[in-house]
């Protein structure tokens, strides 16, 4: 998912070993991740995304930035009950949870691994085979 106010940015999903980097938008006032290499296309994680960043996280604060304490982190959306407010959120591997828009611009990660897909986004190409029984001589 893409937070509310980066419908005005092109946007893609992310995919499995990417190098992401929070990135600043042009012509809006939040955050998200995007590729190094094409930095005007938000980069769209999942809920359930895991990520890791090169060092620990962190935020900007009124003054400083602050430092998370860790690198690993799952993808999760919260206050969906209140449309006005960023939704997309990081949950650390130490019980932080921070919104992607107060992450420091600049920092990399790399997606380590993506939710599954509900059933209806599955391929047919994706279904079992047909099992084949064999008589007991």
């Amino acid at each position: 998912m893409c937070d509310y106010s980066l419908h005005a940015v092109a946007t893609r999903p992310a995919e499995v070993a990417e190098t992401l980097v929070s990135t600043k938008f042009q012509s809006t006032a939040t955050r998200g991740f995007a590729s190094p290499d094409n930095p005007q296309v938000a980069v769209c994680l999942r809920p359930g995304t895991e990520i890791a960043f090169e060092n620990d996280a962190q935020t900007d604060g009124m003054m400083f930035r602050k430092n998370i304490g860790a690198r690993l982190a799952r993808f999760r959306q919260i206050g969906l009950n209140r449309p006005a407010q960023h939704h997309d959120a990081l949950e650390f591997s130490n019980g932080a949870i921070v919104l992607v828009t107060d992450l420091t611009a600049g920092q990399r990660a790399t997606v380590l691994q993506l939710p599954a897909s509900p059933i209806a986004e599955r391929s047919e190409a994706g279904e079992p085979a047909a099992r084949h029984e064999t008589a007991d001589i």
